[in-house]
Formats: structure tokens, C-alpha cells, sequence
């Protein structure tokens, strides 16, 4: 793993497309555009993403999913067994036509714009999920290297639709055990290959928490869970310790937010990290990634300090507003977390990706520019009070004069 400095600042995985890229990305879906055409549109894109983060002083970097059609959607291409299906595809399918147009009417996401990878077939890879991304963006740049990939939880909820999948998996249990094997499978190529962050994406853990089992996300994957809530998190640390176990030489991390897909805050879920505290403990990775830039995160928790183990991906900036927080606000954010961690388990990262959908981007590539910036002239701006200050243990100024 590649050195970094004292607060890294880094993304949480998705970039905006530029135009060219949604259009070419639309033809290959209609089968009108190869892959070999598509990814040369792709590759121009990537190196687009990955200028802004270089020229904004990011220091570990991602490709900005410019391949993807979404965070986790993206694998019906890499795995045999799966197919794409609209939410209006699925609203033909489900038996609960009715909960289902109320999940719909809910949210503020069109039908048409969000496709659901739903296992149709036994699953298997046919090409890895994102060695690929890695490798080009490795030949590409000096820097370290984040991973994301979706967790075995949200897959596996994700995929399980009964009506089409229980042919093949009679139970989402028996499906669970194809997707853990996929997912250890890529994350140790991953390893081997060199990347230095592998970052699991589980943000319908939040979903089970904050709605008391009434299914309100902006996944189809909320279709799968009917457990109760303490049930469904005791299995989504099941899988996420199973994809992670003996996964040594490069560090790994957990995203859990509250959902992405809209600018209005009222539609995203809403609530304290506090009752996935137990759980969160328990999942053997290095990093948690949370968001903490908004008022829906609640506050920083004090029982963070328990969690000893582990680093803290704190998010410093909303991707969805076009507010541009300032550089000492960012710092004055970490501040109240180097209340509870040392600054060395302290990452800065904005609270979730700038465009989880493609056809949905929450800001434009000029914006999150400049957030990313405030994230990193923060980080200056921290780094040199703890050298002044001769100890990463001491207590930092903060901008305006104020201690923490």
C-alpha cells in the first residue's frame, strides 16, 4: 500500500459523465455501440475525472465509474445469470404491484432512469467487475488507488427479485453464497493487482434502521428484505465478513449513507449512525465510510471512540448541493472528529459519489471540482498545525484562532 499524508483526502467513488459518455453508454445498452468503441469513449472520460481530482490535490483517487451505469447495477455486465430490468420492468413482474408503485410515487427518481441488475440465471463472472477500471487508471496516474465495489449484502438484495430469481435460488440465502464467491474472487484479483483501498458499498443498511422494516429506498433491492431488521444486519455482517476474511495487504472500507439519487433532502432517508453502531463494530474492515456533511447524519457519535480498530472516512462535503463549502468549515468539521479519533484514522471524503446514476449526476464536474478543493486545502490547512504543533496528537488550531 502506498504511503499517505496525515488527513487523505479521497472520493467515495462516482464522478458526473460528460454527455458523450451517456450517449455512447445508451448506444452500447441498445447494442449499437461495441465495447471496444465503448471504452474508448470511457477511457477519455476516466482520464477527465481523474485530472480534476490530481488538479484539486486528491490523494487517493478513484475513475469516477465512468464505466458504470451505477454504483452496483454495472455487474449485470461482468456476470453470467444477470440481467438489467427498469423499475417499470419490475413493476410488471412483482407480485405487490401495489407496495411497489407506492415505493415509486415516493421517490423522486423516474421509473425509466435506474436499472436493477436481477439475477435471471445461475451467477458466475465472466469478466472481472473492476480489475479493468483498475488497471487503466493505474498506468495512468502515480497515485494511490480506491476500489469501489458493492457489497455482498446490497447485491444480493439487489438481485433477489422472487418472482424471476427463485427458479434458479430457491432462497436469497442460497443465492448469497455465488455473490460471496464473486465478490472474494474480485477483491483478492484486486489485492494482487496492486489497488491500494478496496471500498465496499452497503447503503441500504441504513434503509433497515431508519424505516422500521416499511421499504422505502431507491433500490428494488428493498423487495428482498422481509426479515426483521436485527436479522437482516446479523446477515449483512455474515457476508461482509466472509468477503473480507484473510483479505490482507490492502486496506479495505465500509460506505453506508442514506441514499444519493436526489437533490431533495426530503425523499433521503434520515437518522443517527447510532443503532448500526453494533454492527459496524463487528464488520472486519479498516474504514468506515460515513457521511457526516449534513444535518440528516445527525452528529458525530461519541462511541466512535470505541471503535479502535478502525479509521473514519468522514464526510466533509454535501454532493448534492451547489453550496461550495469553505476550506475552514471543512477543517472546523474534522475538528470535532479529532474530539474522538487521532487525526492518523482520519480520512476526508465528501459524504457520497457526485453521480451514483449516470442519467442522475448530483452535481456538475465544476462544482464537485471545487468541493474536492475545500477538502483539500483543509487538509493543508490541518497538516500544518500538527507540524507546528511537533505531535499528531496534539490539539490543532483551527481556522479563526478557536482550539479544538
Amino acid at each position: 500500500m502506498k504511503p499517505l499524508p496525515l488527513f487523505p483526502v479521497t472520493m467515495v467513488g462516482s464522478w458526473p459523465r460528460p454527455p458523450e459518455l451517456l450517449r455512447a453508454l445508451r448506444r452500447k445498452q441498445q447494442g449499437k455501440l461495441s465495447a471496444e468503441e465503448f471504452s474508448r469513449v470511457a477511457d477519455t472520460a476516466v482520464l477527465e475525472a481523474l485530472q480534476c481530482q490530481e488538479s484539486a490535490g486528491v490523494d487517493l483517487v478513484t475513475d469516477g465509474e465512468q464505466r458504470r451505469d451505477n454504483f452496483y447495477s454495472f455487474v449485470a455486465e461482468k456476470l453470467d445469470g444477470v440481467r438489467l430490468m427498469s423499475l417499470a420492468e419490475m413493476l410488471d413482474v412483482v407480485e405487490d404491484k401495489a407496495g411497489f408503485e407506492r415505493i415509486l410515487q415516493t421517490l423522486d427518481v423516474p421509473a425509466f432512469s435506474i436499472l436493477n441488475p436481477t439475477c435471471v440465471g445461475r451467477i458466475r463472472l465472466r469478466e472481472p467487475l473492476a480489475l479493468d477500471e483498475y488497471r487503466f487508471l493505474r498506468q495512468h496516474t502515480r497515485r494511490p488507488v480506491k476500489i469501489p465495489l458493492p457489497g455482498p449484502y446490497l447485491l444480493t438484495r439487489a438481485m433477489w427479485v422472487k418472482e424471476v430469481t427463485r427458479g434458479v435460488y430457491p432462497t436469497k440465502e442460497d443465492l448469497a453464497e455465488d455473490v460471496v464467491e464473486v465478490l472474494s474472487q474480485e477483491a483478492r484479483a484486486l489485492r494482487d493487482a496492486g489497488a491500494d483501498f478496496i471500498q465496499f458499498d452497503e447503503p441500504v443498511l441504513t434503509e433497515l434502521v431508519f424505516t422500521q422494516g416499511e421499504t422505502r429506498t431507491f433500490m428494488c433491492a428493498a423487495l428482498a428484505a422481509r426479515k426483521d431488521p436485527a436479522e437482516e444486519l446479523e446477515f449483512a455482517v455474515e457476508l461482509i465478513n466472509r468477503v473480507t476474511a484473510g483479505l490482507e495487504g490492502v486496506r479495505t472500507g465500509l460506505h453506508v449513507c442514506r441514499g444519493n439519487w436526489s437533490q431533495n433532502e426530503e425523499t433521503l432517508l434520515q437518522g443517527s449512525y447510532h443503532p448500526l453502531l453494533p454492527y459496524l463494530a463487528r464488520i472486519h474492515v479498516q474504514q468506515l465510510v460515513l457521511e457526516y456533511a449534513t444535518p440528516r447524519a445527525g452528529e458525530l457519535l461519541p462511541e466512535l471512540r470505541s471503535l479502535k480498530d478502525k479509521e473514519l472516512g468522514l464526510g466533509v462535503v454535501n454532493p448534492r448541493t451547489a453550496e461550495v463549502e469553505s476550506a475552514g468549515d471543512v477543517a472546523a468539521r474534522v475538528g470535532e472528529a479529532l474530539e474522538l479519533l487521532p487525526a492518523e484514522r482520519i480520512f476526508l471524503n465528501p459524504d457520497c459519489g457526485f453521480g451514483t446514476f449516470s442519467r442522475r449526476p448530483m452535481n456538475s464536474a465544476e462544482v464537485a471540482t471545487q468541493k474536492l478543493r475545500a477538502m483539500t486545502d483543509a487538509a493543508v490547512i490541518l497538516r500544518g498545525q500538527f507540524a507546528a504543533s511537533g505531535s499528531a496528537t496534539s490539539e490543532p488550531t483551527l481556522p479563526g484562532g478557536a482550539r479544538r
